[in-house]
C-alpha cells in the first residue's frame, strides 16, 4: 500500500532504525566511566587506611632477661680420673727347701723392714752348718801342723798350699750353711703391709715358691692420664687435691709426669703421692685428681646460657649499650656442679639469660634484670 514501511522479508532486525537501539550504547558508556573513574580514585583519593611511610608505627622489640656480670679471676684447674697403687710392692719367694715351721704374723697385718713373717725347718740347715764348721776347725789344725811342719823344714811347700786350700774350702762351707740357716727365716724386704700369706705351718715349700706378699702403701701414688695439650701446665712438686670414691679427700704432691705418651690415647702418665700412714687407705681406689694450672678471667653463667652461632661456634648472646643483642665467641675455662666458667666477655657485659633463643646478633631489645644474680653463687 502506498505510503506504508517496506518489510525486510527476511527477518532480519534493523537496529540503527528499530526503537530503543541507541539506548545499550548509552549504557555502555556510562559503565565505561564509572570503571575508570573507580580505577583513577586511588590516586586521587587515597583510602583512609593507608598511611605514609614515615607515619607507619616502629616494629615491635623482643623483651629478653639479662644478667650483670663482672669478670673474675679464677683459678684454672685440671682434672682426671685415675687410680691408686702401692708405692711398692712385691712377692717374697722361699730361698730355701723345707717344711714351714712357723709363722709369726697374719695377711693384712703391717711388717716392719726385716721382720720375720715365717720359718721354715732349720733342723737339717743348722746340722749341715754344725758339719761345716766341725770341718773348717779341722783345716785350721791341718793349715797350722803344714807350717810348723814347714818351720822345722820337714813339710813341702805344695803340703802347705793344700792345706790352706782346705781351710779356704771349709770356710767357704760353713759360709754356704749360714745363708741356708738364715734363708730358713722369711723376712719382709721392707716396711708394709702384708697383703698374701700362701703358706701355712706343716706345708713343704721349694727353693722359689711364692710365700707371701708386702704392699707400701705410704705414701699411696695416684697414677692418672693427663692429656698433651695440658702437660706443659704441670710440674714436679705442685700440690693436688686427690677425692677418693669413699669420700676421702686428701692433698697430694705430683712426683713423677711421664715422657713419652701413650701411643693409644696420646695421654701421659702422672704420678701424686699422697700421705697415707699405718696404710690405711688401701690401693686399687678409683680417685679424681684436681691440678691447679693457673689463673684465668672468667664469668660464672649456667651451662643453659651457652648458644651456638651458625657455624657450630660457642658462644653467649649479650646486650650492648644501644640494646642491641651481640653475640660472643667464649671458652669454657673451668666447670663447677653449679656453674661454668667462661672467658671471651668483656670484663662488665649484661648477659642475656632468658630469650636468648628468641633473638639473633644485630637485634634490638628491651631488656629487663634478672631477678636473681647467679654470680652470687660462685665459688671460684
Amino acid at each position: 500500500m502506498a505510503g506504508e514501511t517496506p518489510i525486510d522479508q527476511t527477518g532480519t532486525l534493523q537496529f540503527r532504525t528499530d526503537p530503543g537501539a541507541g539506548r545499550s550504547k548509552w549504557i555502555a558508556g556510562l559503565l565505561a566511566l564509572v570503571l575508570v573513574g573507580w580505577m583513577g580514585s586511588g590516586y586521587i583519593l587515597p583510602a583512609s587506611g593507608q598511611a605514609g611511610e614515615e607515619d607507619q608505627p616502629a616494629p615491635r622489640v623482643t623483651s629478653v632477661a639479662v644478667m650483670e656480670s663482672v669478670a673474675r679471676d679464677v683459678p684454672l684447674v685440671l682434672t682426671a680420673e685415675g687410680q691408686s697403687i702401692p708405692d711398692r710392692s712385691t712377692t717374697i719367694r722361699a730361698k730355701a727347701d723345707g717344711q714351714i715351721a712357723t709363722t709369726a704374723l697374719s695377711r693384712g697385718d703391717l711388717v716392719e723392714a726385716g721382720q720375720e713373717i715365717a720359718q721354715i725347718d732349720p733342723a737339717i740347715p743348722q746340722s749341715q752348718l754344725v758339719q761345716a764348721q766341725t770341718q773348717l776347725e779341722q783345716a785350721r789344725r791341718d793349715f797350722e801342723n803344714a807350717l810348723a811342719l814347714q818351720g822345722r823344714g820337714i813339710a813341702t811347700e805344695d803340703r802347705v798350699s793344700q792345706a790352706r786350700a782346705a781351710q779356704a774350702a771349709a770356710e767357704a762351707a760353713v759360709t754356704s750353711a749360714e745363708d741356708r740357716v738364715r734363708n730358713t727365716v722369711i723376712t719382709a724386704p721392707f716396711a708394709g703391709r702384708l697383703n698374701d700369706l700362701t703358706v701355712n705351718v706343716g706345708e713343704y715349700v721349694d727353693a722359689g715358691d711364692v710365700v707371701a706378699e708386702v704392699l707400701d702403701n705410704d705414701p699411696l701414688t695416684v697414677v692418672v692420664q693427663v692429656p698433651q695439650q695440658a702437660l706443659s701446665r704441670l710440674q714436679t712438686g705442685q700440690t693436688a687435691d686427690v677425692s677418693f670414691i669413699t669420700g676421702e679427700t686428701k692433698p697430694g704432691t705430683v712426683t713423677f709426669i711421664g715422657a713419652n705418651a701413650d701411643q693409644q690415647t696420646r695421654t701421659f702418665r702422672v704420678e701424686i703421692a699422697v700421705d697415707n700412714p699405718d696404710s690405711v687407705m688401701p690401693a686399687g681406689l678409683s680417685a679424681r685428681v684436681s691440678l691447679p694450672t693457673g689463673q684465668a678471667r672468667g664469668h660464672f653463667i649456667s651451662p643453659a646460657i651457652l648458644s651456638l652461632d651458625t657455624s657450630g661456634q660457642l658462644g653467649v648472646k649479650t646486650v650492648d649499650s644501644d640494646n642491641r643483642v651481640v653475640f660472643d665467641k667464649v671458652d669454657i675455662v673451668r666447670a663447677q656442679t653449679d656453674g661454668i666458667w667462661v672467658s671471651g666477655l668483656p670484663d662488665n657485659a649484661r648477659i642475656i639469660t632468658i630469650g636468648q633463643g628468641f633473638v639473633n646478633a644485630g637485634d634490638a631489645v628491651d631488656p629487663r634484670p634478672q631477678t636473681n644474680d647467679l654470680t652470687a653463687l660462685a665459688q671460684p
